[in-house]
């Protein structure tokens, strides 16, 4: 139950909500905050994937658009810019108006983005509907992870957070075997399959958002911002639903925490927090995002351009070799998650990191020895993803988790935006110049340089890593608004 004492604008609550939430049992009101929530993934893999896999097409005079290869960088690039930007603005009123307001205006800026992406008439208006595009997904990444792990149970949440961020491997799968169809030219012709493939992206997403409009706040959100009624509230109907569902009641709780209420957290504050009190942990939260970031965007946005560039593979085929890709980075975080819980984040992170950078460098030496075909080099990505995959899912949950509540949105947001400006605003631009050189040589140098990013980030984990594994968000890190004692406090 919850207590207030006196204080209208800034009452201090007693509160035992976050140890009720972590207590709760896995029932199918879970499986419904998972449908509205961790489904939109789906939308952000199949988003990355078309453009990836459509880069060829867009590049051909009767696209419609006939962009050049700097172009199709550049479109690519300003996406990720509009995720930066939108992870930053969005990530921040995330915490200052709650989880679910951003998640469902995050959501609508995006089928409006992507919708309009569908009807583009030159170079320019489709780049700034990528910009668009990119800044809805850079607001979901916010406001989605941050609800996720304060409404999953303590010791599911690797399981789940890595399980949610891999489904973007299975929009990244079905977007591969869609191009198939859409860019076969004996079926749509070569301005009309691209739109369909950007409208079938909206019309996932608007079934997501019907959803999503039935999801509840985060109670942890609730009662740290003035609303400790309303959490007690839906915290109580949760329960309820549960225990109707597994009938059985539940095991009642005796861990509380007291905080002092508030309606937002400064700038200054969100600094001090993450520059003078978590300094090591802002440093591992850098080096896992610029990781990922540069990894990823770098190859999947160029994938395309190195199978047609190197190997000769149709625009129209090129899909059909990001299938056991995408497959790869899906598998990985369903099969490794749970180890995640069980083994922990810092044996499991550093082992993802550390074997996807070590396989990279395998397989540039190979590429540059034109030891490699077009399939082989498509296994060779599925392997190394298997394992990459992994470790970037877990960078959000790290993230996550590893900072106070009240500030926990926008630092998702903040390490996203870093990372990505540095590694995923670079990456494609690099890889795109790269490409075009036309030499193998290159090109695996730019694999070099993925590889060794990924192995910095297994390092930091190694050596600044966090072991959060079935603890309590609380107990990870103190929130800022917490009154008394906090057991397991720490600033490291």
């Amino acid at each position: 139950m919850t207590q207030t004492s006196a204080g209208r604008s800034q009452d201090t609550v007693t509160t035992d909500v976050p140890a009720r939430m972590d207590r709760l049992p896995w029932a199918r009101w879970h499986w419904l905050v998972l449908a509205g929530l961790g489904t939109v993934w789906i939308l952000d893999g199949l988003e990355v994937t078309i453009v990836g896999a459509l880069a060829e097409r867009l590049t051909e005079p009767d696209s419609g658009l006939a962009l050049t290869d700097a172009q199709v960088g550049l479109a690519a690039s300003m996406y990720v810019a509009g995720a930066v930007v939108g992870s930053l603005v969005f990530g921040y009123l995330t915490d200052r108006l709650g989880r679910k307001k951003l998640f469902l205006l995050t959501l609508g800026l995006y089928l409006a983005a992507t919708t309009a992406t569908a009807f583009s008439f030159d170079v320019w208006f489709f780049v700034a509907m990528r910009f668009l595009t990119g800044a809805g997904i850079g607001g979901e990444y916010a406001a989605i992870n941050s609800a996720i792990d304060e409404l999953v149970p303590a010791r599911l949440r690797a399981t789940v957070s890595l399980a949610v961020n891999g489904s973007y491997w299975g929009g990244a799968a079905v977007g591969a075997a869609l191009t198939l169809v859409l860019l076969d030219p004996a079926v749509f012709s070569a301005d009309v399959g691209w739109r369909i493939a950007f409208g079938l992206g909206a019309v996932l997403g608007l079934v997501i958002l019907l959803v999503r409009r039935n999801l509840p706040e985060s109670p942890r959100w609730l009662y740290t911002h003035g609303h400790n009624e309303a959490a007690e509230e839906l915290v109580g109907s949760i329960e309820r639903k549960i225990e109707q569902d597994t009938g059985r009641p539940l095991d009642p709780v005796h861990d509380t925490l007291k905080v002092r209420q508030r309606h937002s957290t400064g700038f200054g504050e969100i600094a001090r927090t993450v520059l003078r009190t978590y300094p090591r942990r802002t440093l591992l939260g850098l080096a896992l995002f610029v990781g990922q970031a540069f990894l990823y965007n770098a190859v999947y946005f160029t994938f395309a351009l190195v199978l047609a560039t190197f190997f000769g593979v149709p625009s129209a085929q090129s899909g059909l070799y990001l299938i056991p890709l995408a497959l790869g980075s899906l598998i990985g975080p369903l099969v490794l998650g749970r180890l995640f819980d069980s083994i922990g984040r810092r044996t499991m992170i550093s082992v993802s990191y550390l074997g996807s950078g070590v396989l990279l460098l395998g397989t540039a030496w190979l590429f540059s020895a034109g030891a490699l075909s077009a399939w082989t080099l498509a296994i060779a990505w599925a392997v190394i993803f298997f394992f990459a995959s992994s470790g970037a899912s877990a960078a959000y949950l790290t993230v996550s988790e590893i900072f106070p509540m009240e500030i926990r949105a926008m630092c998702i947001a903040l390490f996203y935006a870093v990372g990505t400006g540095l590694g995923g605003i670079i990456g494609p631009l690099l890889f795109g110049a790269l490409v075009e050189s036309g030499s193998p040589g290159n090109v695996a140098i730019g694999y070099v340089i993925g590889a060794g990013v990924m192995i910095v980030g297994g390092v930091a984990e190694l050596v600044l890593g966090v072991e959060a594994a079935r603890r309590s968000l609380e107990d990870v890190a103190t929130p800022l608004s917490a009154q008394g004692d906090v057991s397991s406090r720490s600033g490291t």
